[in-house]
């Protein structure tokens, strides 16, 4: 009989906990991404998928504007987004932004694909992974590849496969009335915002990618934000190409001047912190391998031109591979990822100065006098403690010590003298 009550009990609970999640107002989980298509953003994208499969939301919101990115971050994205319990919508705006490339496939993956007035989607082509210029053949092997992929994808989800091959293979563009006006279309609604896209899908009926189909019941629904954590923020602002080209000259800078100044340690310390974090950053951007040898040459001959008499040739050899392997370092055909001459000319002239500066202290202390051993007692002024006589032997006071001098003229006490020469312990003085 306990054991009966105990079940009825659980049974319930069981019924009362079914009871509250069909009654309580259906979750929409929304979130924004701003910017090149890399591995943090397939990490917030995944992150926002899992939270809202995790929470049994019925519907996961992507407001997407994008130039492209990584084609193995797209898959990522693309692979959680195929994988999730939750319908995704990917929503392109607003108005007067762009899904190209990367984005556009993203885009037709999506279980709705969105856009606002004013947008457009598609050029698609692919490109090397370091933004190198590749041969014909692997060109269209990439091409080939990727149009394959994104046909697939279209093809699943019900959209116009031939547009999509052109957007890969001919880099060819649509606005959002080209798209959802094509037979059949590579959209499925044209909305302001996203406000306005969860009514146009309440109560729709999407067809998912494995087939099935769900009914999105959207009415009172608790529309959530989802922000990228303080680590995805951090990470997301370290991996940034004008980010990661500061690092890595300020942090260059900094081990060059603890090499100069062994023991100053904060030069050091925060230039390593800044060049591991820039090599984080490079390891996943496109980065030309040429450009940054350049900028270490560059480096190392203005470092040179304080041990080699040049005439300042490497420091003028020592600026130019600075300046090329800046303009080299990140070699993409996307505009988003290029380094700007309006940031690489103040670098590099600012960095140069700071580099010949320490360079001209550094020769300005090998060209004084030594201070110590003979030549450091030569030309130094004394005052006669005894009697000198002319050839003979007495004391005087100079560095703050006594010493033993002979002189080759009469010095009286108290004469102030200038000691001209030095053999062993005795000193030869002049009187000033």
């Amino acid at each position: 009989m306990r054991t009966k009550r105990l079940l009825t009990a659980a049974g319930l609970c069981a019924a009362l906990v079914s009871v509250s999640a069909a009654e309580r107002n259906p979750i929409i989980e929304t979130a924004t991404v701003d910017g090149i298509i890399r591995p943090v953003t397939a990490e917030f994208m995944r992150s926002t998928i899992a939270k809202a499969d995790a929470e049994g939301a019925a519907l996961v919101v992507f407001t997407l504007h994008t130039p492209g990115g990584l084609l193995d971050s797209t898959r990522e994205i693309n692979n959680a987004i195929l994988a999730a319990k939750t319908p995704v919508a990917v929503f392109v705006g607003p108005a007067g932004y762009r899904a190209a490339s990367a984005g556009f496939i993203i885009t037709i993956a999506a279980d709705i694909a969105a856009m606002a007035p004013g947008t457009h989607i598609g050029a698609a082509h692919p490109v090397a992974g370091n933004g190198e210029k590749v041969d014909e053949v692997m060109a269209k092997k990439m091409s080939s590849d990727t149009a394959a992929y994104a046909r697939t994808l279209a093809t699943q989800r019900g959209r116009n496969v031939a547009l999509v091959e052109q957007a890969v293979t001919e880099s060819r563009s649509f606005t959002e009335q080209e798209a959802i006006g094509a037979t059949p279309p590579l959209i499925d609604i044209i909305a302001s915002d996203v406000g306005d896209l969860i009514k146009k899908l309440n109560g729709r009926t999407i067809k998912r990618f494995n087939g099935t189909s769900a009914t999105v019941p959207l009415a009172n629904a608790d529309v959530r934000t989802v922000e990228m954590t303080v680590a995805q923020q951090v990470v997301s602002a370290i991996a940034h190409p004008q980010i990661a080209y500061l690092l890595l000259t300020l942090g260059t800078l900094g081990l060059t001047i603890e090499l100069w100044s062994p023991g100053a340690v904060a030069p050091g310390v925060v230039g390593g912190i800044c060049l591991l974090l820039a090599f984080f950053a490079l390891s996943v951007l496109p980065v030309s391998y040429a450009g940054l040898l350049l900028i270490m040459l560059g480096f190392t001959l203005l470092v040179l031109e304080v041990k080699v008499t040049s005439h300042g040739l490497l420091a003028i050899g020592g600026i130019l591979s600075l300046l090329f392997g800046s303009l080299m370092l990140i070699d993409s055909p996307l505009p988003e990822m290029q380094i700007g001459l309006r940031l690489i000319l103040p670098m590099v002239v600012t960095l140069s100065a700071i580099v010949l500066f320490l360079v001209g202290l550094g020769l300005r202390v090998q060209k004084q006098p030594s201070v110590t051993g003979e030549s450091g007692m030569l030309h130094a002024p004394g005052q006669a403690l005894t009697a000198i006589d002319a050839g003979g032997v007495g004391r005087v006071s100079t560095h703050g010590e006594i010493w033993s001098a002979t002189a080759a003229e009469p010095i009286q006490p108290g004469d102030r003298v200038v000691v001209t020469g030095m053999a062993g312990l005795t000193l030869t003085v002049r009187r000033a």
